[in-house]
């Protein structure tokens, strides 16, 4: 089977550029991603589902490329208040501010600004032009994970939460199994209720954004009341063009965590319900492992804000490929690309790809464009959303948690939004005092649902049987990669000191 279908990319080529109306849409698509994506409280998904309406009124293929600016453009304004304030915009960006928010308050929060800038189109970049050439066969093999598979991808990101603790691993773990059991408390699968103790707004669960910003947000905005500036150095506080610019040159200094972040990113992106929430962990766990210095990640280094946002916006591409090709949404994001696929009575999957390869090239193409739409925008904007750090620490941190707390209420449309802000604030503040991993404790909740119904349709699939996930051979090529991860450099230094 053929990689590229020549005739359909060149008629792509031809449909984009022959109207013009199809490029006005972008440029405002990237400006509302930017601004919901660093927003904090906001979703891009949020911002996709605001402005969806408005694609009744455009074509296909103009409606896709409106919300696929607005997805590209989020994906890296999420990244500006986590390095900022420590507070990821969505969970993809959830191991951008574990090193850029300690740049920032060194005063390198234009050298992090511009890392992220530059990883993140990077990744979009070399996430298209991986979809481009494996559109068809990833349709195939994406067919092929099943429920086990997925549940050992979830496995491996829960199993390496240790390594993000450095000393402290046992307390990594018991945080992350903290999270896992937060992750469980509601319905069940099998519609069993748990851990809610008689409340009856826990039925649905603990709401994962709002828990993330407590933990994450609000408890480190709790260390900082007492201080004058988020960037207590005045010379340092200034936006500057130029270290921006500095720092998106610098991130192409790190090619081999580029290109891993960004396979991490198509590969895991393009798993459903999994995407870039785990990739953007996994590439930036992977890069720590590796790394010579890995006890100077959290505290600064700037490879960890290039590993992340390489993976998380590369998953983008790993999600528009499980839509396109399968009719599934990888997440959220997707999920409002799928609505704008019903709004105009289109049906993706095999069959789309088939008859409509065109309008899939051309949306391909189109992203490739909106890459160095997103670094001029990017750059002319970020000083705009940096300004932040000029703001007193008095005015800022009433003002964020009012924030935190009204978008904690947009999510969930009640008070169980705030509610979860404060409780969890109050969480992450004693687990930070007492050493415990809040990112293993965010991490745990994320993935525990989505391991539990992956384990659970496992088991219906095989009846009981749970030998069955060992049976699978992509099963057990994660579960190879999973023990070589964790114990692989042990052994290798072992056998090194042996022969020396």
């Amino acid at each position: 089977m053929d990689l590229i279908d020549i005739s359909s990319a060149s008629e792509a080529l031809t449909l984009l550029f022959s109207q013009p109306e199809y490029w006005l849409v972008v440029i405002p698509g990237i400006i509302i991603g930017l601004f919901f994506g660093a927003t904090p409280g906001l979703q891009t998904s949020m911002a996709m589902a605001i402005f969806l309406p408005m694609t009744l009124y455009m074509d296909f293929l103009q409606a896709m490329l409106f919300l696929t600016a607005i997805f590209t453009g989020g994906g890296f304004g999420a990244g500006v208040p986590a390095i900022l304030m420590n507070i990821p915009g969505t969970s993809s960006a959830i191991a951008t501010a574990f090193d850029g928010y300690p740049m920032a308050r060194s005063g390198k929060h234009n050298e992090a600004l511009g890392l992220a800038l530059g990883s993140s189109t990077f990744g979009v970049l070399l996430g298209y032009v991986l979809l481009f050439f494996l559109i068809k066969p990833m349709s195939g093999f994406v067919l092929k994970l099943g429920p086990s598979e997925m549940f050992m991808v979830i496995l491996w990101g829960l199993t390496l939460i240790a390594s993000l603790t450095g000393k402290h691993i046992i307390k990594g773990l018991i945080a992350g199994f903290f999270g896992l059991l937060i992750g469980t408390i509601g319905f069940s699968e099998i519609g069993v209720m748990r851990g809610t103790m008689g409340i009856e707004i826990l039925s649905d669960g603990i709401p994962a954004i709002p828990a993330m910003m407590g933990m994450f947000a609000a408890s480190e905005l709790f260390k900082l009341v007492n201080t004058g500036f988020l960037v207590e150095d005045e010379s340092k506080r200034k936006v500057r063009i130029s270290f921006i610019i500095k720092g998106f040159k610098q991130a192409f200094s790190y090619p081999l965590i580029l290109i891993r972040g960004s396979i991490i990113g198509v590969i895991i992106g393009a798993v459903p319900g999994v995407g870039s929430s785990v990739s953007n962990l996994l590439s930036y766990i992977e890069t720590k492992r590796r790394d010579k210095d890995p006890d100077s990640f959290g505290k600064g280094n700037p490879k960890g804000v290039v590993a992340s946002e390489s993976a998380n916006s590369t998953s983008e591409a790993g999600s528009m490929a499980t839509l396109l090709a399968l009719g599934i949404p990888g997440g959220g994001a997707t999920a409002v690309m799928l609505a704008a696929f019903a709004m105009h009575n289109i049906t993706g999957g095999p069959q789309f790809i088939r008859e409509e390869m065109d309008v899939v090239y051309a949306i391909i193409f189109a992203n490739f464009g909106q890459v160095f739409l997103l670094i001029i925008l990017g750059i002319l904007l970020i000083p705009v959303l940096a300004s932040i750090i000029k703001v007193k620490m008095n005015y800022l941190v009433p003002s964020v948690l009012i924030l935190a707390v009204c978008g904690a209420f947009g999510l969930t449309g009640n008070m169980s939004g705030p509610i979860t802000v404060l409780v969890f604030a109050l969480i992450g503040w004693v687990f930070r005092r007492y050493n415990f991993s809040v990112p293993a404790t965010v991490i745990g909740m994320l993935l525990g649902s989505m391991a539990e119904s992956s384990l659970v349709q496992t088991l219906q699939i095989s009846g009981g049987n749970i030998s069955y996930i060992f049976e699978r051979p992509i099963s057990i090529v994660i579960l190879v990669l999973l023990f070589i991860s964790l114990f692989g450099g042990k052994i290798v230094t072992k056998l090194t000191k042996k022969n020396v």
